[in-house]
């Protein structure tokens, strides 16, 4: 816990100072471009991976950056996608993956579950994804193809729906490399976005 609270007081003598403005700024206004929907592990920071100043990303984070298809309940995921793109009018959706997923790792390498049932059944979210996966325990391989399931996944969003059909939106499904840096962005699969 000391950790945190030395973090925070850096923060309130070196980072705030420097961007007072920039805080003043967003105290009144919040309209950021993007909604970054990554995995809750640790390791993965989107405002670190793409270089974005608070107010820039709009952030949801899930174990194994799972979306689950649109239903009638109501949930704060779907309330989250449905805020950024109706009331802040994001232009862009990232689905964004990364290598060493836990969850991804769990389901290919088939691994018991049952003293966490709660994970073991969010993570039925995941099941096209396993199905889309051509290897079995192919952590890799199942890490992209379930962007690419929560892509669609996304796309069953009445929100979501209608902002692709209005031409005001696009999404992205990328990959982070952990150990690398790298970020592949599946939905153009030539492009590697760093190295």
């Amino acid at each position: 816990m000391q950790v945190l609270t030395d973090g925070i007081n850096r923060f309130q003598q070196d980072v705030f100072p420097a961007k007072a403005e920039l805080f003043a700024h967003l105290a009144t206004h919040h309209a950021p471009s993007t909604l970054f929907i990554s995995c809750s592990d640790a390791r993965v920071v989107p405002e670190l991976i793409t270089g974005t100043e608070p107010g820039e990303l709009f952030v949801i984070r899930t174990a194994g950056n799972l979306i689950p298809a649109f239903t009638p309940e109501a949930d704060g995921i779907a309330a989250s996608i449905e805020y950024a793109v109706t009331a802040l009018g994001v232009r862009d959706i990232i689905v964004c993956g990364h290598s060493a997923c836990g969850a991804m790792t769990a389901l290919a390498l088939n691994q018991d579950l049952s003293g966490a049932p709660a994970v073991a059944k969010w993570l039925h979210h995941a099941d096209a994804s396993i199905a889309r996966t051509p290897t079995p325990g192919d952590v890799s391989a199942l890490v992209e193809q379930n962007v690419l399931a929560q892509l669609a996944n996304l796309a069953t969003h009445p929100s979501v729906a209608q902002a692709l059909a209005a031409h005001k939106i696009t999404l992205h499904g990328w990959v982070f490399d952990i150990a690398t840096g790298g970020v592949t962005d599946l939905t153009e699969p030539s492009v590697a976005l760093s190295a």
